[in-house]
């Protein structure tokens, strides 16, 4: 769940169950009743057809975590962490880092620094469209050590430097809960 459309199909699912809930945040829901086996499959059935999921796996749900708190911090917050994004995951997780990598990298089949980067560059596709900072300042604010660094790591997921980027007629971009989630 990565989105404000994502949240409000969860907390409409949940009303039209008679559901009372205490939060519905991004991956996670907190729900005031014990849910019976009957609303469980209603509530599932109900987010299949709006194309979302109900997890019960244990590692399942963890991915989700560590991809909302990633999503929130690149596209969510106006800067991001000065500290490692390591400790900030973890941290923000409660679980070593060591451990919250190597399930993300066993089940997404891309590392937890990769997806970091592929999130950060959409964030720099959408600054440049904004057109209301400079490379310098996009650089800065996305805690790249200079506009060269960026523009590398740029023109690796893309193909294309910023400035190419920012010269397209159509400047594609792709939804949040599309990126990383490319097949194998």
């Amino acid at each position: 769940m990565v989105s404000q459309r994502c949240k409000m199909a969860v907390k409409e699912e949940l009303l039209k169950l008679g559901l009372h809930f205490v939060v519905v945040d991004l991956g996670e829901v907190d729900i005031m009743e014990n849910i019976t086996s009957e609303q469980r499959l209603a509530l599932k059935t109900g987010l299949l057809s709006s194309g979302l999921d109900l997890m019960d796996d244990k590692r399942a749900v963890l991915i989700e975590k560590i991809q909302n708190v990633i999503v929130q911090m690149v596209h969510y917050t106006d800067e991001l962490p000065k500290v490692n994004y390591s400790d900030f995951i973890s941290e923000k997780l409660n679980h070593d880092y060591t451990y919250l990598s190597n399930v993300f990298s066993e089940v997404k089949g891309i590392t937890i620094q990769q997806f970091i980067i592929i999130h950060k560059i959409e964030r720099v596709k959408e600054l440049i469209l904004y057109e209301e900072l400079n490379f310098t300042e996009i650089a800065d604010k996305m805690n790249y050590s200079s506009v060269a660094h960026l523009s590398n790591q740029f023109k690796k997921v893309t193909g294309l430097s910023p400035s190419q980027f920012k010269n397209l007629k159509d400047k594609q971009r792709r939804p949040i809960e599309e990126l990383g989630n490319e097949p194998n």
